[in-house]
């Protein structure tokens, strides 16, 4: 069973990801759901899965090997069901709040005793954080912003990257102001895979890594505060401020709340592995794969990816990230898939979640 491959050494009892740190925007165009579509997502937090239920599929399943995760599913759907898009992003953290200890409560009323008393242990912790906030990685970002950034930036600096600049205004202010002697020397330090492996993922995930992340973190954080713009990159802007700004991220958005909220009845939680879906007969046609190929060997890759291939309608769309491990297709099964290298060039450039260092898009022949 290759996608428990990395089952078998790396804790899946906490949150790691209390929010999907993935761009839905290019995953979206990427994957284009239609009207009838199956789609099968990695659950993660359920943001994404969520983004691409809005866009009309008929039935979309949210996968995870963690039951911790499938525990933020839920309640992300009793928060588009319970309250209005003001109170939602208060519970979530991507706004301030005052009163999140009764948005959480109401929010729970809908969930199963299990659900209830696994959010009850944690709302200290929602309460200062959001639901957004209490994942192991958004803790690692946490302790990065407020006992690591403070000692290179400013909060003044800070906000003022933020601000919307030119092209050429971003990097005047990135070389003369953000990307001094500290800046470099804690990349090195705080992403490096030490750090990494033991504040924000788990070690397991860089078994299959050859480079450290420190370096492709530098070289990608520049395409962020650069390339891009910093003002609106609802991740970054998490990251340096623990809140989403002025922009969120997709399934967040006003102008897809009602339409989530309307088609929950289409979303199935599943705790299970794409290759349970197969050996259960389902057939999609998409899939939204997040990293999970990076947290492989080659040979366990292989094989989870002839899962999919299983799981697949002829012309079913396949998306995923890397960031460290290169991952594609398989060369033994290269024929039956088609890359959409057109559509990589085009969205890569723009893909918010900046540390990713490769998207990519397959087509099954």
């Amino acid at each position: 069973m290759a996608e428990t491959d990395i089952a078998k050494r790396a804790a899946f009892d906490i949150i790691r990801y209390a929010q999907v740190w993935e761009d839905a925007d290019i995953l979206v165009a990427a994957l284009r759901p239609k009207a009838g579509d199956t789609v099968v997502s990695i659950a993660s937090a359920g943001d994404n899965a969520l983004a691409l239920l809005a866009e009309g599929a008929e039935r979309v399943i949210a996968v995870d090997l963690n039951p911790a995760q499938l525990a933020c599913v839920r309640m992300r759907a009793a928060m588009y069901k319970l309250h209005n898009h003001g109170e939602f992003l208060e519970l979530m953290g991507s706004r301030p709040s005052g009163r999140r200890r009764h948005l959480l409560d109401q929010a729970a009323q809908t969930l199963s005793e299990e659900d209830r008393k696994y959010w009850a242990a944690r709302v200290d912790d929602v309460v200062k954080y959001g639901v957004g906030g209490v994942g192991k990685f958004e803790n690692y970002f946490r302790t990065f912003r407020e006992w690591v950034l403070p000692f290179i930036h400013n909060h003044d600096t800070i906000d003022d990257l933020l601000r919307e600049r030119t092209l050429e205004e971003r990097k005047a202010f990135f070389d003369k102001r953000w990307n001094v002697w500290g800046w470099r020397m804690m990349l090195k330090g705080f992403f490096s895979r030490f750090v990494m492996g033991r504040l924000g993922r788990d070690p397991a995930f860089f078994d299959h890594v050859e480079v450290g992340p420190s370096q492709q973190v530098a070289r990608l954080t520049r395409k962020a505060l650069v390339d891009q713009d910093p003002a609106v990159n609802p991740y970054l802007h998490w990251i340096l401020k623990g809140t989403h700004g002025d922009v969120l991220p997709r399934a967040l958005e006003l102008e897809r709340f009602e339409t989530i909220r309307d088609r929950l009845d289409r979303l199935e939680i599943r705790l299970c592995t794409v290759e349970t879906l197969a050996d259960e007969g389902v057939k999609a046609d998409a899939f939204n794969l997040s990293d999970i190929f990076e947290y492989m060997s080659p040979e366990a890759h292989e094989q989870a990816y002839g899962t999919i291939l299983a799981a697949s309608r002829p012309g079913a769309r396949i998306a995923y990230w890397n960031m460290m491990a290169p991952r594609r297709v398989p060369a033994s099964m290269a024929s039956r898939v088609r890359t959409n290298s057109e559509l990589e060039a085009k969205l890569k450039p723009i893909d918010k979640a900046f540390f990713y260092s490769d998207f990519v898009i397959e087509e099954v022949a």
